[in-house]
């Protein structure tokens, strides 16, 4: 996983990109679908497979964090980032043809490619992007392939074999001047690797040969990380350069805690990206990309755990936060209560990001034990902010609501033994095998210790050799492959492992740490993992399970300092 230089990776699993940029370098063009040759792929209004990078002869591919290198027996192809939105490429002793992804051109649809007469640089005019996709010459011979013609047909650019070339390939929007760089491909390069080194090095000034999947999870964020554009208000870690490239409204405070101590301010972005579009009700967004804000669902209120976890790394501003907060918390406790109810309900199984947990299988609008622990600490942070900002009086009905709403949980739905989820509609109540109904342990040292205890013993029948499975191993409704009824995945692992440790349970906190870093370092940063064999599953470039690798490794790096 990591070599002298730095960390090494596969294509396959993790995309070769810049922080800041909108687009990656892959074989992975779809969902579970992928090329036979490396694909630049943008992700401006979706993931679009854009050009096809084909060498002239048979290579091998090293992809490092500041350059891709192909190797062939009788030479190499070089690729890096200049800036977010252009990279150079240079060859020597083997060529390179940089064809169009889509072969189809229509009127309407597919890429339209042309050599412009103003400076000779080559354009494809891509309609999935909206984008051009320009090459131009920098070292060597080029040569058109194929036909402008409409149908279906080769559309790209040649670099020949028989002598050395270099090309600057840039992604852009209607016009700019012809490309200019006095700085060689090596500088280009060289900086390239000096800018990941300081995000590492930010990020993970602990890490060591304890650690040795931290370069690499920084590089998972680094390299996922976008400039604002669209919808995208902020710098953003998207979830990955993959198909899962959006940031959905709990996922991002998993990102922001890992970035908190060494780049507070990006981690504030991270943070506050969804807040940006809070709706009149006060709800986030299910997601955000590029060009699509989703509502249709919203996700847990897990905002005050992860401010607690955030304040003391980053200075975020008191009455803007409180107001924000303020509003999310309302949207909980006036649009998601039944009249006379204490207790807030999910509508789908969405709202918890637990999408299909086997919680939500007698029905599907629920009080849950999860929502309620997440908005006790929520309210404790808002009783907080608002103390701090001299109001004392607001402050005592933040603390006396989340009094009330802790003591509904006890009293509602813990029957003793284990929390139970309440059919809204209907009334009656179940419990699960589903590791969700075990989420109250987030309230820590705020359970009674009976109910720690209870949950802990519990949280054990769950923990497998690599961590905490998302449903029992022994239940009939566990899968391997099962998205939430079954995988381990990071953010569940992290909320625990912090519930468990301010519960007292330091011992289990400890060793779920230790298995879920160890996971890691085995099978990398997929969205989810095998419980039984700790394989990668689903998107394997994604930015939580980094940003919880991070956590986890350098909270213990730290305590063991």
């Amino acid at each position: 996983m990591t070599a002298a230089s730095g960390p090494v990776f596969s294509l396959r699993e993790i995309p070769f990109s810049f922080s800041g940029s909108w687009f990656a370098f892959s074989p992975v063009v779809a969902e579970k679908v992928y090329a036979e040759d490396v694909h630049l792929v943008s992700h401006q209004t979706g993931m679009h497979p854009i050009l096809r990078l084909v060498p002239t002869a048979e290579t091998a591919l090293d992809a490092a964090p500041h350059q891709l290198t192909w190797r062939g027996d009788d030479g190499r192809i070089e690729l890096a980032y200049e800036t977010t939105d252009t990279v150079r490429v240079r060859g020597r002793g083997l060529g390179l043809r940089l064809l169009a992804a889509d072969p189809v051109l229509t009127p309407f649809s597919g890429p339209y490619f042309y050599q412009d007469p103003a400076d000779g640089s080559y354009v494809f005019t891509v309609y999935q992007t909206g984008r051009r996709y320009r090459v131009t010459l920098l070292d060597g011979r080029a040569e058109s392939v194929g036909a402008q013609a409409l149908g279906t047909a080769e559309r790209g650019v040649l670099l020949p074999a028989d002598e050395p070339w270099e090309i600057a390939l840039e992604e852009y929007e209607t016009a700019r001047a012809p490309f200019a760089s006095d700085t060689s491909f090596e500088q280009v390069a060289k900086t390239a690797r000096a800018e990941f080194d300081a995000f590492t090095a930010a990020v993970a000034p602990w890490r060591s040969d304890r650690t040795p999947a931290a370069e690499l999870a920084a590089y998972v964020l680094w390299s996922a990380t976008v400039r604002p554009a669209g919808f995208v208000t902020r710098p953003a870690v998207l979830m990955s350069k993959h198909w899962m490239d959006k940031v959905w409204s709990w996922d991002h405070c998993f990102n922001a805690i890992a970035l908190a101590g060494g780049l507070p301010d990006l981690a504030e972005d991270q943070f506050r990206l969804p807040f940006d579009h809070q709706d009149a009700s006060g709800a986030l967004p299910d997601s955000v990309t590029h060009s699509e804000i989703l509502y249709n669902f919203v996700k847990p209120p897990i905002h005050g755990w992860a401010l607690r976890r955030l304040r003391p790394s980053c200075d975020l501003e008191p009455s803007e936060t409180y107001r924000l907060l303020e509003r999310w918390t309302r949207f909980w406790l006036d649009a998601r209560r039944a009249p006379g109810r204490e207790l807030p309900h999910y509508q789908h199984g969405n709202d918890s990001g637990w999408d299909n947990a086997t919680t939500f299988d007698p029905e599907r609008v629920i009080e849950s034990g999860d929502l309620a622990a997440f908005l006790v600490l929520q309210m404790r942070e808002l009783a907080r902010l608002a103390t701090g900002l001299g109001e004392p009086d607001a402050g005592e009905r933040w603390s006396s609501a989340a009094d009330r709403m802790r003591e509904a949980l006890l009293t509602e739905l813990w029957d003793g033994s284990r929390f139970l989820a309440r059919g809204a509609h209907s009334g009656r109540t179940w419990s699960s095998s589903s590791l969700l109904d075990l989420m109250p342990i987030v309230l820590g040292e705020e359970l009674p210790e009976p109910v720690r205890d209870a949950l802990a013993a519990r949280i054990e029948d769950h923990l497998t050799a690599f961590g905490p499975a998302t449903e029992l191993p022994t239940s009939p409704h566990y899968r391997d492959d099962g998205y939430w009824r079954g995988p381990i995945w990071a953010p569940s692992t992290v909320l625990i492992e912090d519930g468990l440790r301010r519960a007292g349970h330091v011992e289990l906190a400890d060793e779920i740490s230790a298995r879920f870093r160890t996971l890691c370092e085995k099978s990398g940063f997929a969205e989810n993992f095998d419980a039984r064999t700790g394989e990668g599953l689903r998107d394997r470039a994604y930015t939580w399970t980094a940003g919880a690798y991070l956590i986890l490794a350098g909270d213990h790096e730290r305590r063991r300092a």
